[in-house]
């Protein structure tokens, strides 16, 4: 199958999204370290120590608003740019590791956005959390164990921000930059061989090969 020229725009395009993917991953990061300064992942600190980072703390507020925009800006681009690569044709097996770590990425920025759900601590994140579990519990067989992994072993509690904390910060931040790195990498080296496909650019007409003759 050659390469279009429509196919390879969608491609460069899809790695231009990537780029922008890392770089709201890094923003999303960077001001998450900023934030866990002044945060305190308690059920009662939570929603005391994020308000005090927006009104007392310097620039707070900017580096709060830009972690929860990097976090929903970067769930959008990482759908769209799956949108682009299925258009440029993307999903033969040479594509592989571009397709599994982007599709892996958008789980990890979800997984991000829903286990900071309940982490400011508002009626809004308590009740919309208490929803999910109870999602959750009715998942067969291993549903009871995870509510309680996430839970703490009982009720919605300091346990449980403590335990969404964790996740959040110290092992899907961790996986979400990694296979944003390397989804990266995987589109630039199979952009690289794109070059060395030929471009269909032309279309044969009926009866061109007989003029030529």
């Amino acid at each position: 199958m050659q390469t279009t020229q429509f196919d390879r725009i969608l491609r460069r395009i899809a790695t231009i999204l990537a780029v922008v993917i890392l770089s709201l991953c890094l923003i999303y990061v960077s001001t998450g370290i900023l934030l866990s300064f002044y945060y305190e992942p308690t059920a009662g600190g939570a929603y005391n120590s994020l308000r005090m980072i927006d009104t007392e703390v310097a620039y707070g507020w900017l580096f709060h608003r830009a972690h929860d925009l990097a976090g929903n800006i970067m769930i959008a681009i990482a759908l769209v740019q799956i949108v682009v690569m299925f258009l440029g044709r993307q999903f033969r097996n040479s594509w592989l590791v571009a397709w599994v770590s982007g599709i892996f990425f958008t789980l990890s920025a979800i997984g991000l956005d829903w286990t900071a759900m309940i982490l400011d601590w508002t009626q809004e994140g308590y009740w919309r959390f208490n929803i999910e579990l109870g999602n959750i519990e009715a998942i067969p067989v291993i549903g009871s164990q995870l509510r309680d992994i996430l839970t703490g072993g009982g009720a919605i509690s300091s346990i449980t921000v403590q335990h969404l904390y964790t996740l959040h910060s110290y092992i899907i931040t961790v996986v979400a930059i990694v296979l944003a790195v390397v989804h990266l990498a995987a589109l630039l080296w199979q952009e690289r061989q794109m070059y060395t496909q030929p471009v269909d650019e032309t279309i044969q007409l009926p009866g061109a090969s007989l003029a030529e003759s």
